[in-house]
């Protein structure tokens, strides 16, 4: 059975919501214990290593702000293409368009996550170190 589309709605709402303010716990809470978190250029990954690149991007900049283009929900999820503007604690500023699909289970929680976006709009955070 599919996430009503109210708590789907409710659930992107405090997903982008928690990572513009920096919320890891609130993040963490949205997410089942077997979400599978997959972005362009790279393999599946868990719960746990996923939260890491997050726990990173958060690190790593002082302000973030969702300027949503579009959301569209679907049976048990939504699709969302957005700009993610950030500001890095390196001085450098990013605006790196993403297309998110994020699927949500019948208790509200986050089962899967697709991230489509050009990895080197994100290159000017990094500071030389693996993530």
């Amino acid at each position: 059975m599919a996430a009503d589309p109210d708590v789907v709605a409710d659930v992107a709402e405090r997903l982008f919501g928690a990572i513009e303010r920096g919320d890891i716990a609130a993040v963490r809470r949205l997410w089942s214990d077997d979400v599978v978190v997959w972005k362009v250029a790279d393999r599946d990954r868990d719960k746990d290593r996923a939260l890491r690149v997050i726990t990173w991007f958060l690190d790593a900049t002082t302000e973030r702000r969702y300027e949503v283009l579009e959301r569209k929900l679907f049976d048990g999820g939504f699709v969302q293409q957005h700009i993610l503007h950030a500001n890095g604690r390196n001085g450098e500023l990013i605006a790196m368009r993403v297309c998110i699909v994020i699927k949500v289970g019948d208790d509200g929680l986050i089962r899967r996550i697709d991230e489509y976006f050009d990895p080197n709009e994100i290159s000017p955070l990094l500071d030389g170190t693996v993530r």
